[in-house]
């Protein structure tokens, strides 16, 4: 089973402080339910979470993590109270793979460094997670960001790339991806013919599925498929009708 989440909203930059906080509390809330409510309703279990470098994304999977991983209820990010983890539960890694498309159409021309050095170093932001859940032995599918200026078609083949990759590496775990508006809207997109998104909330995910087959340790899938109903969990889409239907 694959997952795949939007970042929630965290605020970027505000003059008035009090906003600030407010608005960084909303989005670990709304971050925090959303792994609740994965947690409480897929009827299995999470066993690895991918996150872009991003700090919004970093900050959304800090979140979801605590949430997947928490000892017995919790309200969380709700009151700024210490989450019990079990580090057992789950484990989290960052994946350069689901980061943002590295173009105009996605970043800001002023904050695009001139350098050409983004600071998305990934041991840094496996910092920003909880300690118990970061596993700090993979190897990552993709070794650096992409270049700047990335075709949005390769972008989008980017994507439908590392879904296939991380599944595929870990063909018995069910995984949970956390990535940004185009990945979320790729992964439905590749895996429901002639799909098309029309809205796509902060937070909002997409589940697959697929049949995988354990024969003499030796692992062979099927096709992806999509379980998430337009309109379900924050991401709606409408399928074209046939001619004379």
């Amino acid at each position: 089973m694959l997952r795949l989440v939007r970042l929630c909203s965290f605020p970027v930059r505000y003059n008035n402080f009090s906003i600030l906080q407010e608005s960084y509390k909303v989005g670990r809330v709304r971050a925090f339910q959303t792994g609740q409510r994965i947690r409480n309703t897929i009827g299995f279990p999470i066993h690895r979470v991918f996150v872009s470098p991003f700090l919004r994304c970093i900050q959304t999977a800090s979140e979801i993590v605590a949430a997947l991983s928490a000892v017995g209820e919790s309200s969380g990010g709700d009151t700024g109270d210490p989450v019990v983890m079990d580090p057992a539960k789950v484990k989290v890694s960052v994946e350069y793979g689901l980061c943002e498309m590295m173009n105009r159409q996605a970043i800001r021309l002023d904050v695009v460094p001139n350098d050409g050095n983004w600071n998305l170093d990934a041991s840094e932001r496996e910092a920003m997670l909880p300690a118990e859940a970061v596993d700090t032995y993979v190897e990552r599918v993709y070794k650096e960001l992409p270049q700047w200026e990335e075709p949005v078609l390769q972008t989008r083949a980017r994507f439908q790339r590392i879904f296939k990759d991380l599944a595929n590496k870990y063909p018995s775990e069910n995984l949970l991806l956390i990535t940004h508006g185009e990945g979320v809207e790729v992964a439905l997109s590749s895996f429901k013919k002639n799909a098309k998104v029309y809205e796509l909330q902060y937070c909002a995910y997409v589940e697959l599925k697929r049949p995988v087959f354990n024969k003499q340790r030796s692992f062979t899938t099927g096709e992806f498929h999509v379980v998430t109903n337009s309109g379900e969990t924050g991401i709606s889409y409408f399928l074209p009708k046939c001619i004379g239907s």
